[in-house]
């Protein structure tokens, strides 16, 4: 019996031992943490203090994050400002109602009617037949931007109009266009070109989403 307590009292001790080892340490890394630099010789510092190069660095990626993440939303918001427009399309077009909130975002002042028959208005504005869209967009200077074109190429184009053009088209509706998002999915398209002839040409080739910014 006398053995079993010996026994017991020694790993007893054992244990008491490290658990004290454990404590002295803990305290000692507090201690070494909260410690300054300007402490005697023998103290190291935990974590040393960034060179100027570094700081330096370190400010001009959080300032380029920062204008990464700010700069479309303040230059969108601006992009067709004093340009107003009406859009003809179909009472029930979910989409022609997502891009008309999509062009007002980006600046225009767009007035939707709901007509029974669209392509009375598409034929009035020469938009031929392999470029129609859902809904059809005319400026009050009279230019023609047919689907889900995306504002910055609207803006491009008013403020370079070429001379034999009438306006732009996103033909169809392709998917991830604006107002035609869809669970993150997209469908490179073409921006089209109107000529007064009658005649088509690529405007812009939208490869990725962040071509429409």
């Amino acid at each position: 019996m006398r053995r079993y307590a010996n026994m017991f009292s020694s790993k007893h001790n054992q244990l008491s031992g490290r658990t004290l080892l454990v404590m002295m340490t803990s305290s000692l890394l507090l201690a070494a943490c909260s410690q300054s630099n300007t402490g005697t010789s023998d103290s190291k510092p935990v974590q040393p203090e960034p060179t100027v190069a570094t700081s330096t660095n370190q400010v001009t990626e959080t300032q380029a994050e920062s204008t990464a993440v700010t700069t479309p939303v303040v230059n969108q918001s601006d992009l067709l400002k004093n340009v107003s427009a009406t859009v003809y399309k179909d009472a029930n077009c979910g989409c022609c109602k997502e891009w008309v909130s999509y062009a007002e975002d980006n600046g225009l002042s767009a007035t939707a009617h709901d007509v029974e028959d669209l392509s009375l208005f598409k034929e009035r504005y020469s938009v031929p037949q392999q470029m129609r869209s859902c809904h059809t967009t005319v400026t009050t200077d009279g230019f023609v931007f047919e689907g889900h074109v995306p504002a910055k190429y609207m803006a491009q184009f008013l403020a370079n109009t070429p001379a034999q053009a009438i306006g732009l088209a996103v033909p169809s509706m392709p998917v991830g266009s604006p107002g035609m998002e869809y669970e993150g999915k997209f469908m490179p398209y073409k921006v089209m070109q109107l000529n007064k002839d009658g005649t088509t040409e690529v405007y812009a080739d939208i490869e990725s989403p962040q071509q429409q910014l």
